[in-house]
């Protein structure tokens, strides 16, 4: 019997991905949480199987808890959902220990397809997104720019680009204003870009931000 916590900041959205999983008579206890902190708090009161995880919770990424559970509860599996399509967020998603992505476009079969394909300690990835990481060994030549990015530079860049001060981003993922300010520097460089301006900018363009 599977423990299962659905983090996600819309109750509409929890309603119905708790309703497709009562269906499933192999998992006993299902919890919901609409913010980072709740969700973090979860994680220490209790147990969980699985975590459904939304890359785009409130008060701090989905990405920074999916980093704090992969470190601190390593046997909690994490399934990634978004409204974002694949080619946004996915392989920095996996990257950084997500055993899925799914993308909330999906129809609901296949979420709990997903659910159990992750639950058995496999890794999920849909048609769309099995062909995003075909496509990657082959390291084409007109990936986005923040392709280039490593993970942790790519969350700096998401930080920035809705408006987070570097001393904000440490405080939120624990680091120096040092470090910050290195990592900005970086994406600055490799993105050829000079102001954050210019980061929001680009966020906006490739579907980086809501």
């Amino acid at each position: 019997m599977s423990s299962i916590l659905i983090a996600d900041d819309h109750a509409m959205v929890r309603a119905g991905l708790r309703r497709w999983l009562e269906k499933e008579r192999s998992i006993e206890t299902i919890g919901e949480t609409a913010s980072a902190s709740e969700t973090l708090q979860q994680l220490r009161d209790g147990s969980w199987d699985l975590v459904v995880l939304d890359i785009n919770l409130p008060d701090r990424s989905g990405i920074d808890i999916l980093r704090h559970i992969r470190t601190g509860h390593p046997e909690t599996r994490v399934l990634v959902i978004s409204a974002f399509a694949e080619k946004q967020y996915a392989l920095y998603a996996l990257r950084a220990g997500a055993a899925g992505y799914f993308a909330k476009d999906q129809p609901p079969e296949e979420f709990l397809r997903a659910v159990h394909v992750v639950l058995s300690g496999r890794r999920y990835a849909s048609a769309a997104l099995a062909e995003l990481l075909v496509d990657a060994l082959d390291e084409p030549t007109d990936q986005p720019l923040h392709a280039g990015l490593s993970q942790r530079e790519f969350q700096i860049l998401c930080k920035l680009a809705v408006g987070r001060s570097v001393s904000e981003i440490a405080r939120e993922l624990c680091i120096s204003v040092k470090t910050v300010s290195t990592y900005r520097a970086r994406v600055l460089e490799k993105m050829k870009f000079n102001t954050n301006a210019d980061l929001t900018t680009y966020a906006l363009k490739n579907g980086l931000m809501q």
